[in-house]
């Protein structure tokens, strides 16, 4: 049994083909189909089931992917603290990053990050908050930057920083004429608002105490922010905006941007790893340059805020 089949495995898990996995793992098809063959004939037990398409692993097979998994983190771990005693910042580094705070923190830090790090490798994924999560515990990616601090026993955060909510309306809405919004000045019916699965939804309607949303816009989905707010700037309807987008509007767009009442909804951010992370060198570097990049004012609380 080697590391090699090990990620074979978990190749063909992962995309339930085996051409799939072949091109994945950069090796022919017959390669990693012969390599797979091996490990089965050693353990003495069928880990995939080929009848099926897409294939599925078998009741053996899912009990071996998960122990394979184990074991390839642990194994990288060993490289990961070589890296760390000589401070080495080199080698892939996977970041997955909220849909609703990668447009806006990204443009911040990122460059200028890379330019004064040349051996850095820092490859960005954009993922919402449940399977960023999972990513995290299987080791499939190595830190993330989400909304709320983690509540899995494995893993641990890091605040970065505060983030409040803002009302963004269309000039032709009547709540367009209030200097500050409250939850009651708000129409279901004419909200843009993202599809369940992104927290960014969830914690608005929390706050706005909705248990359902009648939205408007409902064969609409998968919308993005930038979307929405392009749907507002048109002329019809109102969303919700994080507060680093606001930072990124021309004057005209700042004038669609409205605060809400006492208290205002507000987020915090968290830089994420496994508890068994061992690559401080970079977490350090990442956390400082993504504090330095945000207004001083949002790496605090503020009166009037409430978290969500």
């Amino acid at each position: 049994m080697t590391i090699q089949q090990l990620e074979y495995l978990l190749a063909v898990d992962r995309y339930r083909h085996f051409a799939k996995a072949a091109e994945h793992c950069r090796v022919t098809q017959p390669t990693l189909s012969m390599m797979i063959q091996k490990l089965e004939d050693e353990l003495g037990v069928k880990l995939f089931d080929r009848s099926s398409q897409p294939v599925k692993p078998t009741a053996a097979g899912i009990k071996v992917i998960e122990q394979a998994r184990s074991v390839l983190h642990e194994a990288s771990l060993i490289k990961d603290i070589v890296k760390e005693e000589e401070h080495s910042l080199k080698g892939p580094f996977r970041l997955a990053v909220l849909p609703t705070i990668a447009p806006y923190l990204l443009p911040r830090f990122l460059q200028h990050l890379a330019e004064q790090h040349k051996d850095l490798d820092i490859r960005v994924q954009e993922m919402q908050t449940a399977p960023t999560l999972v990513a995290l515990q299987n080791g499939d990616i190595d830190a993330a930057i989400i909304a709320n601090a983690p509540l899995e026993p494995n893993l641990e955060g890091t605040l970065l920083f505060y983030e409040e909510f803002f009302c963004y309306v269309s000039r032709k809405e009547a709540v367009f004429q209030k200097s500050l919004i409250r939850t009651a000045d708000i129409s279901d019916e004419r909200l843009w608002l993202l599809d369940e699965g992104h927290c960014f939804r969830d914690q608005l309607i929390r706050f706005c105490q909705r248990e359902q949303v009648k939205l408007h816009q409902a064969a609409y989905h998968l919308g993005s922010l930038e979307t929405f707010m392009h749907m507002v700037e048109g002329g019809y309807g109102m969303t919700f905006i994080p507060e680093l987008a606001t930072w990124q509007l021309y004057p005209e767009q700042k004038e669609l941007v409205r605060p809400f009442a006492i208290p205002r909804p507000t987020r915090e951010i968290y830089f994420v790893t496994r508890k068994d992370f061992v690559r401080y060198s970079i977490s350090k570097l990442l956390i400082e340059h993504i504090r330095d990049s945000v207004p001083e004012d949002m790496l605090r609380l503020k009166v009037g805020q409430k978290l969500v």
